[in-house]
């Protein structure tokens, strides 16, 4: 998974319009011709999507290093 994070407090008029110029780059036919070669798939979506599968994923990561035992 790889997406775009800015610092927290960010004003929420440049979040959407990263999400947007993003979003369009994505879409261009060259852009997802090149991702796809590399294995990617593009997914889109809104910041809050996001905010939720990164918090959903830290979750189920924070259990798997916890049961084994994985520490720093």
């Amino acid at each position: 998974m790889v997406g775009v994070l800015v610092p927290a407090g960010t004003p929420r008029a440049i979040v959407n319009r990263l999400n947007k110029d993003i979003a369009l780059v994505l879409d261009k036919p060259d852009v997802k011709e090149r991702l796809f070669t590399t294995g990617s798939e593009i997914v889109g979506g809104t910041p809050e999507e996001f905010g939720a599968i990164m918090k959903s994923e830290m979750a189920r990561l924070g259990k798997v290093i916890k049961d084994a035992g994985i520490r720093e």
